[in-house]
């Protein structure tokens, strides 16, 4: 099926079942996928029932490979890595093992609650991904727009890898895409449910942990997203520059907010090269 009569299917999918379902539960279902192997469904990584992950593997098995821990968005406050399958045959067909983990979501558990699920799930991908064919050694994190955001907080503020038993050197990599790490004050209610009630709120951000010594990022965003402001990429990379820190920036002409993901997809990705420039910096900064 081309691009466009994809779009149309699952537009026309959308229309007939749009009270049963997300149109995100049907791009999972219906998009064509990379061959990959869902390796592991479900595993618990806590007592939560949001703090489970779903593990993919090459098709053709793993050992020894980089481990990419993959945060989905939804503004803190929705999300289920169900709907993610896709992501994690994209980047398993890259040559990683992906982790994708549900973390805890906001009204009913603000911040910090959310990135210490992330941090958990780090934990988790240290002690088990060898069992799938990872390398321990070799954590990168990802994420999309409020999962951008999570990565990038356990990679700037390491206290939090820290408290989950986690040496921050362990991190080799992160890649942010349409993230928020620059937005206080809190102008939107989705921020302010999130994060509205920590007592400092410049400890929620990203760009005021950054400093040397920092995992090499890459942080794209797409020039026509409305929904996450472009200059939480420029400023964070700009930070990180300052700070002496490695970091790839990538603007792509075009692109929405939701694009952005969605050009990891095979449906999508002629949209931009994100899933090339992605994987590319990630598998050159999680070489042994």
């Amino acid at each position: 099926m081309t691009r466009r009569g994809f779009t149309g299917a699952l537009m026309g999918a959308c229309a007939l079942l749009a009270n049963a379902c997300s149109p995100l539960t049907l791009f999972n279902d219906l998009a064509p996928r990379d061959p990959a192997r869902r390796a592991g469904l479900g595993i618990a990584y806590g007592p939560d029932a949001r703090q489970t992950l779903d593990v993919y593997t090459p098709k053709q098995g793993a050992s020894g490979l980089p481990v990419l821990i993959f945060f989905y968005g939804g503004g803190w406050s929705s999300g289920k890595r169900q709907d993610y399958a896709w992501v994690g045959h994209s980047l398993a067909a890259q040559g990683f093992v992906v982790v994708i983990p549900d973390y805890r979501l906001a009204p009913a558990h603000p911040y910090p609650d959310f990135v210490q699920d992330g941090a958990a799930a780090v934990r988790w991908a240290h002690d088990h991904v060898a069992e799938y064919g990872g390398d321990p050694s070799r954590l990168l994190l990802s994420g999309h727009s409020a999962g951008a955001y999570i990565a990038m907080q356990l990679a700037m503020d390491q206290a939090f890898l820290r408290a989950a038993g986690v040496d921050p050197k362990l991190i080799r990599g992160v890649a942010g895409l349409s993230g928020p790490y620059d937005f206080y004050p809190f102008d939107v209610s989705a921020s302010r449910e999130a994060f509205g009630l920590w007592p400092d709120p410049r400890d929620t951000q990203p760009i005021d942990h950054v400093g040397p010594g920092r995992p090499p990022a890459f942080l794209a965003h797409g020039d026509k997203d409305d929904i996450v402001k472009l200059s939480n990429t420029v400023n964070m990379a700009e930070a990180l520059r300052g700070a002496g820190d490695v970091v790839e920036e990538k603007i792509y002409p075009g692109v929405d907010h939701i694009g952005m993901v969605l050009a990891l997809s095979r449906a999508f990705r002629g949209k931009a090269p994100v899933l090339a420039d992605m994987t590319a910096f990630l598998q050159a900064a999680g070489r042994p």
